[in-house]
């Protein structure tokens, strides 16, 4: 069953904390334009299709089709994902894991944090991002310099809570 107006609700709510973060940051700019891909048909109708409120949806066309085509357009059109940052290096002839820019990385953190707000309600913990990218960490997903710097981050939310984190962000910005 479709729920458009709770993936709806639940998408909205994500990007204006991911904004919110964003401002903490000083990247509001990046915040304004975060996620917008998520209001295309070709996202938002999966997206609605596959609703579950406590995780993605993606998640579970995944599970049901062997991969999500919503999320193969989300990563193709936001850069604070680091399955953007592919590309084909003539040199090894292979698809490598190229750096992520330090803004990007930044709203991947923000990203992060908001989505275990979203999908952790009320148990949520400052830990919750970094749990949740160990499932990723030393696994070559992503280039080392962008894996070093967002477990940096999420470290730092983890041990020294939000206000720490977003203090750091601010100076590394400079």
């Amino acid at each position: 069953m479709a729920h458009p107006v709770k993936h709806f609700l639940t998408i909205t709510k994500h990007r204006h904390r991911v904004i919110r973060h964003c401002a903490k940051a000083g990247i509001l700019w990046q915040g304004l334009r975060h996620d917008l891909s998520k209001y295309s048909p070709t996202e938002f109708i999966p997206g609605a299709r596959f609703y579950q409120g406590d995780r993605s949806p993606n998640e579970k066309e995944r599970e049901l089709y062997g991969s999500s085509r919503a999320w193969m357009h989300h990563k193709g059109r936001n850069r604070h994902h680091y399955e953007y940052w592919n590309d084909y290096n003539p040199k090894t002839r292979q698809n490598e894991n190229v750096e992520m820019p330090v803004r990007y990385v930044i709203e991947m953190f923000c990203d992060r944090v908001a989505a275990s707000k979203i999908y952790n309600g009320k148990n949520y913990t400052d830990a919750d991002p970094y749990t949740y990218f160990l499932r990723i960490k030393g696994k070559h997903r992503m280039h080392a310099n962008t894996e070093e710097l967002l477990n940096t981050l999420l470290e730092m939310l983890r041990d020294e809570g939000e206000d720490a984190a977003f203090a750091y962000i601010r100076r590394l910005k400079k």
